[in-house]
């Protein structure tokens, strides 16, 4: 699983219940699919500045909690590799865990040759308004990892 679903994962349980220990959180974790150990867990951490207090772990408040996403080009250069197209649709896939991250970043971009994306695990499903569009959605991808 990828570094952004599992910060993902984190997130998400964090939002959900008080999680008052490293080993809890390494545990909830593996239960969702991502075997993660110690040294990698108080990395994710660190990078997701989480701080400890006496209910658990929370993420940042305020300003703190802006979270600076890696840019559209480095997601597409680590995690995709194959790019098809057929009519008005373009399939991307992208290494395991990392198709929803990806899929969520060509979204926020709000590219005119975008209707909406669908990610699944490791394959996004692009819809195009047109044929075109969708020509030239798959060339701007591929100019990102070619």
């Amino acid at each position: 699983m990828s570094k952004l679903s599992r910060h993902a994962a984190i997130r998400h349980l964090l939002a959900g219940r008080d999680v008052a220990s490293q080993e809890e959180l390494r545990r909830l974790l593996y239960r969702r699919g991502h075997r993660v150990t110690q040294a990698t867990l108080s990395r994710d951490i660190h990078e997701l500045r989480l701080v400890k207090t006496t209910e658990g772990y929370r993420a940042p408040q305020g300003e703190e909690a802006e979270i600076h996403l890696p840019s559209i080009e480095r997601l597409i250069k680590e995690f995709v590799y194959d790019v098809k197209t057929t009519q008005n649709l373009v399939v991307i896939k992208t290494s395991a865990g990392s198709a929803q991250p990806v899929s969520a970043a060509i979204d926020a971009e709000d590219w005119d040759e975008v209707v909406g994306t669908i990610g699944g695990d490791d394959t996004i499903l692009a819809i195009a308004p047109s044929p075109r569009a969708a020509s030239k959605l798959a060339g701007r991808i591929r100019g990102y990892f070619a």
